[in-house]
């Protein structure tokens, strides 16, 4: 018995001749029946590791999706109808590349306006630099009177507009060729006459009809009191400076400057012989509005007339 057990020893420490060629350890199965317990852990634990893989894959598919989902994002909106996308861009028009997959919005327009329609936008706001209106133009006013020069220039001293009476008679008139048009002779009481012997002579190379005068003495008169002219100057809301040349002739001569509420009265009287005189007018008036100067003979101090006269009229 004890060799018996001794030779299966060593058969069993050599192993067989196939094994000790191959280098392979022999490997026994157990030839005992498994328990049915046994077999249902061994089918769980099978489901187990089936469920885990099915769980696995459903995570895998979800994570792809979402990557595709995010790159469809970042690619251009299809075309709608029209050519346009439904966010009402034209076809192709992507987001901006420094932001993906950032919604374009339109320009901020301040503060939200309560009551607009879809798609409407509040006005826009003043440019900064757009023209905004100045302040109103308030009216100013002032008189002066001096000696006549012995020679007067009008192309030098109506610069925007001028006018010459009497060159050829009562009714003859010359005015500045192209000027503004801002002087206005309205008329006046009495009958127009022409004379030629101011003391003062004036000259321009710039006049309609006539181009030009050198050193003419002419001029009209109305004789009577409350006889004289009515001259008018438009306001521009700009400071402006008229030059009045006018004189009396044995009277009594009253000048009367309006403007709106504002008004400046000065006068010059000779009683035996004839006087002239410069008045200067400076005003600042409003567009639309006008300057009216009144050079009426106040008295007149002969029977035969006595008289104011009129002989030229600028404006710078």
């Amino acid at each position: 018995m004890a060799e018996e057990d001794l030779t299966r020893t060593r058969a069993g420490a050599t192993g067989p001749a196939s094994h000790r060629a191959s280098g392979t350890p022999a490997r026994h199965r157990s030839t005992l029946p498994v328990p049915a317990r046994v077999r249902a852990a061994l089918r769980w634990l099978a489901r187990f590791r089936q469920r885990r893989r099915f769980v696995l894959e459903g995570f895998a598919a979800i994570a792809c999706l979402a990557v595709l989902v995010s790159y469809l994002a970042t690619e251009p909106d299809p075309p709608g109808e029209g050519g346009t996308r439904p966010d009402g861009l034209p076809a192709g028009i992507g987001r901006p590349s420094a932001f993906p997959g950032a919604e374009l919005r339109p320009p901020a327009t301040g503060p939200a306006s309560p009551g607009l329609q879809p798609r409407q936008r509040p006005p826009s706001p003043t440019p900064s630099g757009s023209a905004i209106p100045g302040p109103p133009v308030r009216p100013t006013l002032t008189v002066e009177q001096r000696d006549v020069p012995a020679q007067v220039d009008l192309t030098a001293s109506g610069s925007r507009d001028w006018i010459h009476w009497g060159l050829r008679g009562g009714d003859s008139t010359v005015r500045k060729r192209d000027g503004s048009g801002e002087l206005v002779d309205a008329g006046g009481r009495g009958v127009r006459g022409g004379w030629d012997a101011n003391q003062e002579t004036v000259s321009w190379r710039d006049g309609a009809p006539v181009r030009s005068a050198d050193g003419t003495a002419t001029g009209v008169y109305t004789c009577g009191a409350g006889s004289g002219f009515t001259l008018a100057v438009a306001g521009a809301g700009e400071a402006r400076t008229v030059r009045l040349y006018a004189g009396v002739w044995m009277a009594r001569g009253r000048l009367e400057v309006r403007l709106g509420e504002l008004s400046r009265t000065l006068r010059m009287e000779d009683p035996h012989t004839l006087r002239s005189a410069e008045f200067t007018v400076r005003f600042q008036a409003p567009k639309g509005t006008r300057v009216v100067l009144n050079w009426v003979a106040e008295e007149v101090f002969t029977g035969e007339c006595g008289s104011v006269s009129l002989q030229a009229l600028t404006l710078r």
